[in-house]
């Protein structure tokens, strides 16, 4: 059997003086988000340059009480799209779902809402108003809950 040998690093923190300042500051001012600030201590303890402390990822991650995944995007975020990458969140246009009521749907949904509820009912439901935008082909699906945080939203009611 042969002993285990270190993982090579990948990505090999290397930060400037200014760079070192700037997370420096943003450290000691403590004004940013959690994320960011913790960002800024990994970066610091990885950095491998003259002035830097060079620890390996299982130290930072004890001393940080993070994953070592999270180290290692880190880097790798630092290395290849510099420091304002590693350090704000990135937000994927793909991630978010599509709005169901757009301007038009939502202003039909409001009208219904407000219109005289079906012939044996005293008001609209949020179960019927979903049947409803189905049937009128105003949306192709909705569910209840996204009815009432539409309704809510434009604080429709009927008085």
């Amino acid at each position: 059997m042969t002993a285990k040998q270190p993982a090579v690093k990948r990505y090999i923190v290397n930060l400037t003086t200014d760079e070192r300042d700037r997370l420096n500051t943003l450290i000691q001012k403590g004004k940013a988000p959690a994320r960011q600030l913790l960002r800024a201590r990994i970066l610091l303890k990885a950095d491998a340059s003259e002035a830097g402390e060079a620890w390996s990822d299982g130290q930072i991650s004890e001393a940080l009480d993070t994953s070592v995944d999270t180290i290692a995007r880190t880097r790798q975020q630092l290395v290849e799209g510099g420091i304002d990458a590693a350090l704000t969140r990135r937000h994927s246009p793909n991630s978010a779902r599509k709005r169901i009521f757009d301007g038009a749907a939502e202003a039909k949904l409001i009208a219904l809402a407000c219109s005289e509820p079906p012939k044996g009912r005293s008001r609209w439901t949020l179960k019927l108003l979903e049947s409803a935008v189905v049937e009128m082909a105003i949306v192709d699906r909705a569910s209840d809950n996204t009815i009432g945080r539409t309704l809510k939203k434009t604080s429709s009611s009927r008085t």
